[in-house]
């Protein structure tokens, strides 16, 4: 495991993505060269009211600015206080944490499947891969919301010259059902290629994603999502079920895990 370093950060760009989505960068981060993608950061809030940390996905690094960029989703009182900062604002920032994403093979042909909130590790995946010389035309990216508002960064992806296809329930941008009936779709049709797919979102769209590659034989990796009050396996806050017994804990033996691993 790498050295986790505690560090004070100054932001330096607040995008609001609408839709209670929103980026923040900010650095110095003298230890991003030991961040790969998968894995996350703990953030402390300079607030009275919210002891814990938020644990946050890496999006994004910036080797040249020694900048690390973070995107989430309001959706509680640490989001929430967490999207009032500003830039020149100050976080304290803990990490890398977590074990993080395994690199395919050259001959692979790589399936990324995000969900909603999800999609932040999978695209710093992609971007990392893209970066590294991978072909960007094997890179098959799946990206599934309720609607188009859930679908975030659409231009950012589609720069990285891979394969984008965004899947909303209700039709309003890309296919219309569940982003997982065309990843099986697209398994199934294509049994000669050597596939290894990478998930992460919500529990069902990640359980419906470790069946595909259970039924298909395709190996792959899941990055879980859970509460980490301490985000390096000291309060067992965010422990999940193994399929060959026992439990592991989401921040510190996670929070990627391989198909077929966790119980879901």
């Amino acid at each position: 495991m790498s050295k986790i370093v505690s560090e004070e950060a100054v932001i330096t760009r607040r995008r609001d993505l609408h839709n209670n989505y929103y980026s923040l960068t900010f650095g110095p981060i003298h230890s991003l060269s030991a961040c790969r993608p998968g894995n996350f950061v703990h953030i402390k809030l300079p607030t009275s009211d919210i002891y814990f940390r938020r644990a946050m996905s890496v999006a994004a690094v910036y080797p040249d600015t020694n900048e690390l960029e973070i995107i989430f989703r309001v959706f509680g009182r640490g989001t929430t206080r967490l999207a009032t900062f500003r830039t020149g604002d100050t976080l304290d920032v803990l990490g890398p944490l977590g074990k993080g994403f395994a690199k395919p093979r050259k001959s692979d042909r790589v399936i990324c499947v995000a969900g909603g909130i999800g999609f932040p590790p999978l695209f710093y995946l992609a971007s990392d891969l893209v970066q590294a010389g991978f072909d960007p035309k094997k890179i098959e990216f799946f990206y599934g919301g309720r609607s188009a508002p859930d679908i975030i960064e659409r231009s950012r992806i589609k720069k990285l010259g891979l394969n984008f296809y965004p899947v909303t329930e209700d039709g309003s941008v890309g296919r219309t059902g569940l982003v997982t009936q065309f990843v099986r779709d697209m398994i199934e049709n294509g049994r000669k290629e050597k596939f290894v797919l990478y998930g992460c979102g919500p529990e069902g769209m990640l359980r419906a994603t470790n069946q595909i590659g259970l039924d298909l034989s395709v190996p792959g990796e899941l990055a879980f999502e859970a509460p980490m009050p301490c985000g390096i396996g000291v309060c067992l806050g965010c422990v999940v079920p193994l399929v060959k017994g026992g439990y592991a804990r989401v921040c510190a033996d996670g929070p990627v895990f391989k198909i077929g691993e966790v119980v879901l």
